[in-house]
């Protein structure tokens, strides 16, 4: 069973997790990204989230710069919570975990399409090489990167070969 944190990994995807990794966090972004939610209210309303969860969810995702909090009202005094440019980037990992969820857990087709605002066709996302264009994922192979310790490297087990 995996603990609460990811510190002994050595990857951006377990550190992203850390970030959006808990049940509620993606669809919080979800909501703010394409349906332009930013009020408290219209978060709960719309996920049917527990008050205590969205609140510790919104409050992470400022503390970690993925939205900030911005005043609407001053009587009440009441804020709006609004994605960075952090935030934002998650698109293109919102569109792709949607693509595989519209293949492997929608037996009734897509339940939302995305689609371009200037010419309205569909808009998917794809591994890409910089040279060749689209690829498939059995082609991609990975190698360690600048922010890789050799001292990590030197305890992880080889890929078997053959």
């Amino acid at each position: 069973m995996l603990g609460r944190t990811y510190d002994q990994q050595v990857c951006s995807i377990a550190r992203a997790l850390e970030v959006v990794g808990e049940r509620w966090s993606l669809l919080i972004v979800r909501d703010a990204l394409f349906a332009g939610v930013t009020r408290f209210s219209d978060f709960q309303h719309n996920l049917g989230v527990a008050t205590n969860i969205l609140k510790a969810r919104l409050d992470a995702f400022v503390e970690t710069g993925v939205m900030e909090r911005r005043r609407y009202s001053e009587r009440p005094e009441q804020f709006e919570y609004v994605l960075t440019d952090k935030g934002r980037d998650l698109a293109p990992a919102l569109i792709a975990l949607t693509q595989w969820g519209d293949r492997w857990a929608a037996p009734d087709g897509p339940p939302i399409l995305y689609r371009h605002d200037t010419c309205g066709d569909a808009v998917t996302q794809a591994v890409v090489c910089a040279t060749c264009g689209p690829v498939d994922a059995d082609d991609v192979r990975v190698q360690p990167g600048p922010g890789m310790p050799q001292e990590y490297l030197a305890q992880r087990r080889p890929r078997p070969t053959g």
